[in-house]
């Protein structure tokens, strides 16, 4: 069995006027917005590629500011009492409409994960603040350890220490 046939890198020059998730804002912010966020360091949006250099998902990340109370209590307790603490925000997690149902999205999301966990060196986090779309969205990143943030419903977190445990085993 041949390797997993995908890429990913920092959104270029990449042709982004063929993807579709099925989800007009989304698909519109990729082929009109990404790019602009990309040259204004608003955000960094990062494309996955098929083994043909074609889109099938894209992930955006972006520094964010987080109160402490709204963070787990588990996680509160052992933090300064700052008024805001650096996270990192997965904004947005896309798989391309002709790609579902292959667990592209878990590939998306280590990738994101990893990134911003070997990120910490450089620039401080404590987790990932992930922004679901839509309920499905939600259930897919509590499925994957993230917890739910009490007074945000559409924002998950995820500690950059459970982060550091996953990878730490690979």
């Amino acid at each position: 069995m041949s390797p997993i046939p995908y890429s990913f890198e920092p959104l270029a020059d990449h042709d982004k006027t063929n993807f579709t998730c099925g989800v007009a804002e989304l698909d519109e912010y990729f082929r009109r917005q990404a790019g602009q966020d990309a040259k204004r360091k608003v955000a960094a949006p990062f494309v996955m590629l098929d083994h043909e250099r074609q889109v099938v998902g894209y992930y955006t990340l972006s520094s964010y500011g987080i109160r402490v109370t709204e963070l787990p209590p588990a996680v509160a307790k052992k933090l300064p009492k700052y008024p805001l603490i650096p996270a990192t925000l997965l904004g947005r997690l896309v798989v391309s409409q002709d790609h579902r149902g292959q667990k592209l999205g878990r590939l998306l999301l280590m990738d994101a994960l990893y990134r911003s966990w070997k990120n910490t060196i450089v620039i401080a986090s404590i987790g990932v603040v992930a922004e679901a779309y839509d309920e499905s969205a939600r259930s897919f990143y509590l499925h994957h350890e993230f917890v739910p943030l009490l007074e945000h419903p559409r924002k998950c977190f995820i500690a950059m220490g459970t982060i550091e445990k996953a990878f730490a085993r690979m």
